[in-house]
């Protein structure tokens, strides 16, 4: 069976434990640096194998050497935010939690597809990416499918249809200047500018943008149920090879303009991690929501260049 590493045991790292378990696509190893807390977590996961009826071997440890031989190494490590807190004011902390464990995991498997999902998300990929010195493949943050997802939840519960019937599609960076695409999403084929007013469709698309910070308000902490399903799934497409295309933080060179930049747009993941960016036609409106938000993103990068050498 294949191996996917988690490093973060907290309460996002071990939910996607708990989704990737319920899959049965690949044994787990949960690290974490509180000794107890990552060994706790995977035997009580692996006691409730029996239960869901899954054959999936859970171990956790604080060495990175129980990693050896991952093929995908998913990074949930990092402080949440708190009330009050926006992406980037975790920056600095941050950067130095997710690129010691790109660096320390590499050593164990040298050939892992990495999924990033410490906030700013964007800015930490390319953290990964630069300190692991890897190809941009192997490399895919996990923003997208999550801000997609909140928003076809909020479609869900204005329009009382089923969540599999909409599509919708947030792309850009990962925080308050995300661009979800009304009009490319719809419900069943039928646009949603024709199904919801417009005003609603306006309140959805700005509940969306400030989704994470809704949770944040209320649980005093970052959300984690979705972002690890969101993980799952991306893990899920890679292992088999599904070319599934989905909105994630990839690094871009040259598509939609952008260069030397993390940034969440469709991609087709595969057994070999990013298999290609899908470019949509953006109409003007869109194209200014897009650049608003890569500059966001192109701040957060410079100051990681600063504060780390590159």
């Amino acid at each position: 069976m294949a191996k996917i590493s988690i490093i973060g045991a907290g309460m996002t790292g071990a939910s996607t434990a708990v989704w990737l378990s319920q899959r049965e696509i690949a044994d787990l190893v949960l690290i974490d640096v509180v000794d107890g807390v990552p060994q706790g977590k995977s035997l009580d996961l692996l006691e409730a194998m029996p239960i869901i009826s899954k054959d999936v071997t859970i171990t956790g440890s604080t060495d990175y050497a129980a990693t050896a031989g991952s093929d995908i190494i998913i990074v949930t490590a990092g402080l949440p935010r708190k009330p009050g807190m926006s992406r980037d004011d975790l920056l600095t902390a941050n950067a130095n939690i997710v690129g010691p464990a790109v660096t320390e995991t590499l050593k164990y498997s040298p050939n892992a597809i990495y999924i990033i999902l410490t906030n700013p998300l964007d800015t930490m990929a390319y953290l990964a990416m630069k300190v692991g010195n890897l190809p941009r493949n192997r490399v895919i943050g996990q923003a997208g499918i999550l801000d997609s997802a909140r928003m076809r939840a909020f479609v869900a519960m204005e329009t009382g249809v089923s969540v599999e019937n909409i599509n919708c599609y947030v792309l850009g960076g990962h925080g308050d200047e995300m661009v979800p695409l009304t009009r490319h999403s719809n419900i069943a084929g039928v646009p949603l500018s024709e199904y919801i007013p417009a005003e609603k469709l306006e309140a959805i698309v700005n509940r969306t943008r400030k989704g994470g910070g809704e949770i944040v308000n209320l649980l005093k902490t970052s959300a984690y149920y979705a972002p690890a399903a969101a993980c799952a799934q991306m893990a899920e497409a890679i292992l088999k090879d599904k070319h599934l295309i989905v909105p994630c933080a990839a690094y871009m060179e040259g598509e939609y303009g952008l260069n030397d930049m993390f940034f969440g747009v469709p991609v087709m993941l595969g057994r070999n991690g990013l298999e290609k960016i899908v470019e949509y036609d953006l109409n003007e409106t869109e194209k200014a929501s897009f650049e608003k938000s890569a500059a966001a993103v192109r701040e957060t990068h410079e100051a990681l260049k600063n504060l780390v050498k590159l």
